[in-house]
């Protein structure tokens, strides 16, 4: 099971490659639409690669369950 402080920043430099925004922007209580203002359309290519990064599957139906960076922290330590 991956270790969640290395999952956050494997999270954070993910999303630092989609979108530009700092890693340390990239905090658990931190609402991928409202906080870090990440579209559906980069939120795609973020689960992609944290998929291939971590090497867990995230159905699409659980990507709208992800509203937070903790919620895909979680899911992916659960997955893994």
């Amino acid at each position: 099971m991956a270790n969640k402080d290395d999952i956050l920043s494997g999270l954070a430099e993910i999303v630092n490659e989609e979108t530009g925004l700092e890693t340390e922007e990239v905090q658990l209580d931190k609402n991928f639409t409202d906080d870090l203002d990440i579209d559906s359309i980069s939120m795609m290519t973020i689960v992609v690669n944290a998929e291939e990064k971590f090497d867990v599957k995230i159905p699409d139906e659980e990507v709208k369950n992800l509203k937070t960076v903790q919620d895909a922290v979680e899911f992916i330590a659960n997955a893994s």
